[in-house]
C-alpha cells in the first residue's frame, strides 16, 4: 500500500501540522513516511500545502504530484489542486469555507464542514483536526488512534486545554466518516 496525500489551505489553518501528524502517525504504525511542506510568502493568510506519502514499502519520492487524496481547507486550494488528484482518488474538502462543488466526476468526494464542527467543539483553529479525523476514519491510511497518539508527540507541552480540544475535534471528524 502506498498513499500520496496533499494537504492544502491558507497559512494559519494548520495545514503543515496536518502533514506532520499524518507522517508521525504512519511512523507509529511502522510504515514508511515522507513529509514535504511548501509555503507561500506570507506567514498567515498566504498559501500553505504539504505532501505526505505513507507506504508499507520504501518511498522513491517525497512529492505527491498526482496525489491519491487531497485534504482541502479553502477555496483557492480547491481551485489549485482539484485537477491534480489521480482518477479514482479522493477529494476531502471543507464545506464551511468552500461554496462550490467539485467539478470532476472521476474522483470520490467527501464533504467535511470542518470549521463548523470545530466551532461546536470550541475553537475554529481545530478545523484541521476535524478534517484529519474524517480522512483517517474514512480511508484508514493511518488509524484515528495513531493520529491521536501523534498529537501527544507533536503538541507536547501545549497544555491540556489545547490537547483535549484537538483530540475532541479529531474524534468528531472521525464520527462524520463512520
Amino acid at each position: 500500500m502506498i498513499s500520496k496525500i496533499r494537504c492544502a489551505g491558507f497559512g494559519g489553518q494548520g495545514v503543515v501540522l496536518m502533514g506532520k501528524l499524518l507522517a508521525q502517525a504512519g511512523m507509529m504504525e511502522d510504515k514508511h513516511t515522507t513529509f514535504f511542506p511548501q509555503y507561500g510568502a506570507a506567514m498567515r493568510g498566504g498559501t500553505a500545502n504539504c505532501s505526505v506519502v505513507v507506504s508499507d514499502d520504501a518511498i522513491a519520492s517525497p512529492m505527491a504530484q498526482e496525489p491519491d487524496v487531497v485534504l482541502i481547507m479553502n477555496g483557492p486550494s480547491l481551485d489549485k489542486f482539484e485537477s491534480t488528484v489521480r482518477p479514482g482518488g479522493w477529494i476531502f474538502y471543507n464545506t464551511s469555507l468552500i461554496d462550490r462543488e467539485v467539478e470532476r466526476d472521476d474522483v470520490e468526494i467527501f464533504k467535511v464542514a470542518a470549521n463548523d464542527v470545530a466551532d461546536e467543539v470550541g475553537s475554529t483553529r481545530s478545523a484541521n483536526m476535524v478534517m484529519l479525523g474524517a480522512f483517517a476514519a474514512k480511508l484508514g491510511t493511518v488509524s484515528v488512534e495513531a493520529l491521536l497518539d501523534s498529537l501527544d508527540v507533536m503538541l507536547e507541552g501545549k497544555g491540556d486545554k489545547i490537547m483535549n480540544l484537538n483530540r475532541e475535534a479529531m474524534k468528531r471528524g472521525a464520527a462524520l466518516a463512520e
